[in-house]
């Protein structure tokens, strides 16, 4: 986790604002330079289709290649996709009863070829569809359960933005290493996810990148 990293998400989320509006819609604001290449017929059209493009942004920014791969270094951004993807599926509900996360995976990351494409410079993995089966089975998540993270994520996501490493000055980073630590004791006590061993990565994913943080603040003064 770092500066960049969270740039990244920061992109998106200006692109697909995480709450709905007033009638219950997404309120997407397609960047149809960087996202219709990702869509059928280079269009986004339903509101899935659009989050997928999101959702393989976000791969290729940090696993397309080798290059990409080796400027960020970290096997785990896979952890805080899936919490974003998993948020923003959960903001809806399918009409149907079945869990968005779990059509997602059927529809888009096991049928889509893109998620199949070969990638290089990431040892041990062949594909985006191989980094998300070999971290995480959605076959046996909740994606409700997943989404408790996306809070934590996005303040530690702050923290980083907002650190100036010139100043050693952190807008709003006090107040946000407060609350990030209350959530962070609200997914230690929660059962259902100490419970389970992917949310058990996505906490530890968390924790070591909050250390980190505070480390790095420490060793700029």
């Amino acid at each position: 986790m770092n500066d960049h990293v969270c740039r990244r998400f920061l992109f998106v989320r200006n692109w697909f604002p995480d709450k709905l509006d007033s009638e219950g819609s997404y309120q997407f604001i397609m960047d149809e330079n960087n996202l219709n290449g990702y869509c059928t017929s280079n269009r986004c059209d339903g509101d899935l289709e659009k989050i997928n493009a999101g959702c393989l942004f976000l791969f290729d920014a940090f696993f397309k290649d080798s290059s990409s791969f080796k400027y960020h270094n970290n096997i785990n951004i896979v952890d805080y996709i899936m919490i974003w993807l998993s948020y923003m599926l959960n903001l809806k509900k399918n009409k149907d009863g079945t869990s968005n996360l779990q059509y997602f995976n059927k529809t888009y990351i096991n049928s889509n070829e893109k998620y199949k494409t070969p990638i290089t410079g990431v040892e041990g993995y062949t594909s985006y569809k191989d980094l998300i089966d070999k971290k995480h089975d959605l076959t046996k998540v909740d994606i409700k359960d997943i989404s408790k993270f996306y809070d934590a994520f996005k303040l530690l996501c702050e923290m980083y933005t907002n650190f100036d490493e010139n100043t050693s000055y952190c807008t709003g980073c006090s107040e946000n290493a407060n609350k990030f630590v209350a959530k962070h004791g609200e997914l230690k006590n929660d059962s259902s996810i100490t419970s389970n061993s992917s949310y058990k990565q996505l906490f530890s994913t968390l924790s070591n990148d909050y250390n980190n943080f505070k480390n790095y603040c420490t060793s700029k003064g």
